[in-house]
Formats: structure tokens, sequence, C-alpha cells
């Protein structure tokens, strides 16, 4: 899988350019502030319908136009395929598949499995349990279809009764319905949490194997998943804790609530690790990530590198840039130099300079 060509109209800084990528190693370099990382921004955004920054769709289109579009031409098994995105400022994004509009924008989920990997992904082992659940959800809708329609599914439920919460206080009789809520809660969240539980067994083997290659065998970083409640004793403790929800119109259990949990060898990296040990933390992280697309789909992702070489020792990097040899990445960087002594291939180089891209490879 790879990506032939992107389009880009009135989003973020870019009035109107094209760029024909190349199925292996592409560059983008120039200043910062430039637009770079909006390129790639436009590409993620195509593979996931939402923003690797969290945006809305109306902070993406350029100042002063009310709508953006996004072309995509993606090779799958040597057929070309064209996703066709509109972001508007007051209404719903459009999205077409080969010409054919479809209704959700979860239908687009695992049509392109692309990886976004920048120096903020720092934040994934060393903020608060969201950003922990935003990774997890992210990959796992890429790849595992009924994991996407459980974690919707879970979300409306989830809505529906705390709103039913606030409305208890005023109307103690709604709390006869609230089973009915409670029901599907736990049919819904049982399943998340046995899938999140298995795929994060399956990342912990290979961030033990990759860590432990990184550094020589000197670290052996792991990734324990941390659920909020076990599926087996969902209903009592939501049961437990319906007077503690009532007080504070929210569900205070289920796998909204859920966490990971890295470690070096039994440290808390995100309490006591060191800022290396994070960094190898999060390659180690992004690394594994690529192979379960792999293991998962038969297929190789695209990659996403935002100014990630600059935030690496050499050693680091050599070994991430020798992981990537066999898919597409699209890299982002200030200039070339990074990559003079690299035995990497710059096989197409794009220089962008304020919202314009010239090829000069």
């Amino acid at each position: 899988m790879y990506i032939e060509s992107v389009e880009v109209g009135d989003f973020r800084n870019y009035q109107q350019e094209k760029l024909e990528f190349h199925p292996h190693t592409n560059i983008l370099y120039g200043d910062n502030a430039q637009g770079k990382t909006n390129i790639l921004e436009s590409v993620f955004v195509c593979g996931t319908t939402s923003s690797h920054k969290g945006s809305k769709d109306r902070e993406m289109i350029r100042i002063g136009q009310e709508e953006a579009h996004i072309r995509m031409i993606l090779n799958k098994k040597q057929m070309s395929h064209r996703i066709d995105m509109h972001l508007r400022k007051n209404k719903g994004k459009g999205i077409a598949i080969d010409g054919i509009p479809i209704r959700r924008s979860s239908e687009l989920m695992g049509y392109l499995h692309v990886i976004f990997f920048s120096p903020e992904d720092m934040r994934i082992i060393k903020n608060g349990p969201s950003e922990r659940r935003r990774f997890i959800n992210m990959e796992l809708c890429q790849l595992d279809q009924i994991y996407l329609h459980h974690l919707a599914e879970y979300n409306k439920v989830l809505q529906q009764r705390n709103h039913l919460l606030k409305h208890m206080i005023h109307q103690p009789s709604l709390t006869d319905t609230l089973s009915v809520w409670d029901e599907k809660l736990i049919e819904y969240g049982s399943q998340i949490i046995s899938r999140r539980r298995s795929f994060v067994e399956k990342m912990n083997q290979l961030i033990l194997q990759i860590s432990s290659r990184l550094t020589g065998n000197k670290e052996k970083i792991s990734v324990i998943y941390d659920p909020d409640v076990e599926e087996s004793d969902f209903e009592k403790q939501l049961s437990s804790s319906l007077e503690k929800d009532k007080k504070f119109c929210s569900t205070n259990v289920g796998p909204h609530r859920d966490d990971l949990c890295f470690s070096n060898q039994e440290m808390d990296l995100r309490k006591y690790g060191s800022q290396g040990q994070q960094r190898t933390c999060a390659l180690a992280l992004k690394l594994a990530e690529i192979e379960i697309v792999k293991q998962m789909t038969g297929d190789s992702p695209v990659l996403l590198l935002d100014d990630v070489l600059s935030e690496l020792d050499r050693s680091r990097q050599n070994y991430l840039l020798d992981s990537i040899h066999d898919i597409q990445t699209i890299i982002t960087c200030t200039g070339l130099e990074e990559f003079i002594d690299s035995r990497l291939t710059l096989d197409k180089v794009f220089r962008v300079n304020a919202g314009s891209v010239t090829v000069e490879k």
C-alpha cells in the first residue's frame, strides 16, 4: 500500500497544491512554519477522518474560505483508488471513495493504514490517560471494524446514560430506565476491554523485542493494559458506583477510564523515566505499530515522520531508518544534513516554502 498523490485546496496555508509521492522515501524540507506538517496532516485526515492534532474541521480550512478539499490517490494491491474529502465550516465533512459518497466517516477507517510519529508522541508516555486511550483507539479503529463499531456504540450509550443521570436529579422516577443503558454499557464495554487486552498483549511482545535491540539489552520496555474494570466485574462495579454516579452526574466505571502503563523492568517510565528512556519507549511503540499492521492486514502502513530525526541520537536514528526501508515514508525536516551519513535513499525530495511545494529530486 502506498500513496500516489495528494492534492489540497484551501487547506491550512495551501491555496492549491498537488504532490506526487514515491512508493518509498519522500522528504519534505524547509524552514519552520512553512507548511510541511500540514501536508502530513492532510494525509492523516484522509486515512482517519481526523487531525493528529485534534483540530476541528473549520480550523483546517484556509483563513477566509468556507471549505477545504483533499484528494488522495492510493495504490492498494496494484490498483489505484481515490479518496475525496470536503471539510466545511458549518457542516459535517463530505467523503467519497472512488467517486461514491459514504454515509458515515467510520466507513473510511481501515481503508488506509497510516502511522504518525512526531516529537509530541512523547505525550503518550508523559501525559494523562486520555492520551493513551486516544492512541489505542486510533490504532484499533484502523485495524478492527468490530472494535470501531463497539466503541462508537459504547460512546453513544455512555452519553445517554450521563444525560439520564443529570435528569434523574429532578425526575427520580427515571431511575427505573437506567438498567437499559447499564445493560448496553456492559455489553459494548466488555467487548472493548477484551479487544484492548488482546491488542496490548501483541504490542507488548514487540515492544520488549524492539527496546532490547535498540539499547543493546540495557532496557526492556513493556506496556501493560490497565483496565478500569474487568469484564467479569463490570456489572457489579457499575452497580456499586451508582450513588457516586448520581452525585457527579457521570459514569465513573468503564473502559472510558482505562489506561496503559509503560515500564522499564518494573520502573514506571511516566513518573521516573529519563527523557532518553521515554524517547526509546515512544520509538519502540511506533515501530511495534508498523509490525502489528503488517501482521494483522498483510500489508504495510504509510509512515509519517514529522521532524522526528532531530530528536533522536544517531543509534536510534539508524535503527528507525533501517526499520522503514520497505514501507512508504513521508519525512519532514528543516534541512537535508540529517541524511548525509545515513544509508537511507532519498527517493523524492520536496522543498516547502510559504505554502508552495517544489520538487527538487
